[in-house]
């Protein structure tokens, strides 16, 4: 009989099944249990690890059932003889044979020269810097993450039974090549982009994993050393190094009240790329005689403009203006989009709407990537959309965006007044302007000491000279509610201090 102490720390936020039965099939698969002696029983182990005898049996159960584990009566569970010795054989059945390594003179093996061998270095683009451990700090004022109490889980969760139930169709689990899910290329087409006054045919729609993906995708098929992308400045930095490690010589166009500075300086680009609906990251919504402008410029300049609407699902703006692409009868526009912002950013569904012979190409390109998204989380969106479950959601999260906006905007006006809010009160992010001479970023490392964090306005400017040190960008979707008040003034004594 095993007498030997078995340990586990449990995570709370996990159920105790689930994690009893990891550990217990790593153990297995990695040769910790003799093949000729039971396993611990289920008084035994459950007295071990302060669990009921029911959760433990019902995962050695499981195990059985799974073929992990053989039950011998009055004796108890021992491992299935093709477990047995498990470690061992594991080396030896998925060690491969190999050439010898590389050697210097000396007969030391060495690795490769991989600095030599980098086409392109994605390590030296960074984005938006943050610590990877946020969620830990008492006021994240961040932005990108969503209010994750609002997601609808039971919901979620009654779309995934109903498509795992053996009366719904099963299509997902196939490889469709290069197609998407047609009730989710339909749902977008009907109840998702007609919000923004577009009306696309189901051809002129992909399914991406997210805006990002799209705009690599993009710049795959149309990008390459000589051709010169105009990009806002400030703007969103991940699009201008997608830009740029695909040879695309990235032009850098200001930004005032409006939206993007439109005059003689675009004219050599053959593409644009532009986020009219809130500006990243300064919140501004361009005007509609900047937009006229910006449609005119692509047709008498023969350009083509990618416009990412990042934060079309909540813009609450009064009488926010339609996508540029609505009002698009050239073909000239590719609209990206998700439902990240609202929804959830890990599902990384988007979508892209352009002409179809665009999109036909980048269906092919996207094939030779990964073929297509996770059909089942399509398929499971799809069902969602239809049902009405995401626009109650978006309901209840716009009510909950506007109030964290309000809560902050108040906070800001009573705590932070130095500082100047700009761009639209409709964005997901708000952009502050600090008394000159402020420098933000010393401003978010003596914040993070008092366990706030906000976003350095300086990372936002592309250009390599100097750029202004005094914004900063504030998010209110990670941070609890009832901390908003309470961050804001310690922002405001941390920068009374410096």
């Amino acid at each position: 009989m095993i007498d030997h102490f078995y340990h586990l720390e449990f995570d709370r936020q996990r159920g105790l099944q689930e994690q009893l039965r990891e550990s217990l099939v790593s153990a297995i698969l990695g040769g910790g249990f003799p093949a000729d002696e039971p396993l611990p029983s289920c008084r035994k182990l459950s007295q071990q690890l302060s669990v009921s005898r029911n959760t433990v049996a019902l995962v050695y159960e499981s195990l059985l059932d799974n073929g992990y584990l053989v039950s011998r009566p009055r004796s108890g569970y021992y491992l299935h003889p093709d477990y047995c010795g498990q470690a061992g054989e594991a080396v030896l059945r998925m060690t491969p044979l190999r050439k010898p390594e590389p050697s210097d003179d000396s007969g030391a093996i060495t690795a490769p020269d991989w600095a030599t061998r980098f086409r392109m270095q994605p390590s030296l683009k960074h984005g938006v810097l943050r610590p990877s451990n946020w969620s830990r700090f008492t006021y994240p004022f961040i932005y990108g993450q969503p209010i994750s109490e609002l997601f609808p889980l039971e919901r979620w969760r009654e779309v995934s039974r109903k498509n795992l139930s053996g009366e719904r169709d099963q299509l997902w689990l196939g490889d469709r090549f290069d197609r998407d899910d047609e009730q989710l290329i339909e749902q977008l087409r009907t109840r998702v982009l007609p919000k923004r006054g577009i009306w696309a045919r189901a051809d002129e729609i992909l399914v991406t994993l997210g805006s990002q993906n799209a705009l690599y995708l993009l710049a795959s098929l149309l990008m390459a050393r000589g051709v010169r992308v105009g990009v806002e400045n400030p703007g969103f930095r991940d699009a201008t190094s997608i830009f740029d490690i695909h040879g695309a010589k990235v032009h850098l166009q200001d930004v005032d009240d409006q939206g993007l500075v439109v005059d003689r300086r675009l004219d050599d680009c053959q593409y644009l790329y532009v986020t009219p609906g809130h500006q990243v990251p300064t919140g501004v919504a361009m005007s509609t005689e900047r937009r006229e402008q910006l449609l005119r410029q692509i047709r008498e300049h023969d350009q083509v403009l990618i416009e990412d609407d990042y934060d079309a699902e909540f813009n609450l703006d009064n009488h926010p203006l339609p996508a540029l692409k609505a009002s698009d009868s050239s073909g000239r526009v590719i609209y990206l989009s998700s439902l990240s912002k609202a929804f959830s950013p890990g599902l990384r569904i988007g979508y892209m709407v352009a002409d179809a012979e665009l999109i036909d190409e980048l269906r092919a390109l996207r094939r030779l990537m990964y073929r297509h998204p996770p059909l089942n989380n399509q398929r499971m969106l799809a069902d969602f959309l239809a049902q009405g479950h995401y626009d109650a959601h978006l309901r209840r999260f716009r009510e909950e965006h506007c109030r964290r906006r309000e809560l902050l905007y108040q906070a800001l006006r009573s705590d932070l007044s130095d500082c100047q809010p700009m761009g639209s009160p409709g964005a997901s992010a708000c952009w502050l302007a600090a008394p000159a001479g402020v420098d933000t970023q010393h401003l978010a490392w003596a914040a993070a000491q008092q366990s706030v964090l906000i976003e350095s306005g300086a990372q936002f400017f592309l250009s390599d000279g100097a750029a202004p040190t005094n914004f900063m960008r504030l998010g209110f979707h990670a941070i609890d509610a009832e901390r908003i008040r309470p961050g804001v003034q310690k922002l405001g004594e941390v920068l009374a201090g410096l």
